[in-house]
């Protein structure tokens, strides 16, 4: 299944990874060796600000109950993409521009 993100074009599509696993209920970013920093495993709902999170990383979506997410361009949750909700981890994208993730119910 591939997933559009907004007016830009940019497809995420969950994919088979061997990396550090995201734990059940979270959303994790992956660093480009494979493994996940405790700063960026994410149980809450609500918008996440994100700190030196910059260059090609993928995207775990491990949360439960059909839980979504997004990726923002702003702080706290400011000019984001549509809510992605298939679970599991998504192609590698360019978190350069992103400042902050947001979990939804």
């Amino acid at each position: 299944m591939t997933l559009a993100l907004g007016a830009l074009g940019v497809t995420l599509a969950p994919s088979a990874s061997a990396a550090t696993p995201c734990p059940s209920g979270a959303v994790c970013i992956r660093e480009a060796n494979g493994s996940i920093l405790s700063k960026n495993i994410f149980y809450s709902y609500g918008a996440h600000n994100l700190s030196n999170v910059t260059g090609t990383r993928v995207i775990v979506n491990n949360q439960t109950g059909g839980a979504g997410f997004q990726i923002c361009k702003g702080y706290n949750g400011a000019d984001c993409y549509p809510v992605q909700r298939a679970t599991g981890a998504y192609a590698p994208y360019d978190f350069t521009p992103i400042n902050s993730v947001v979990l939804v119910r």
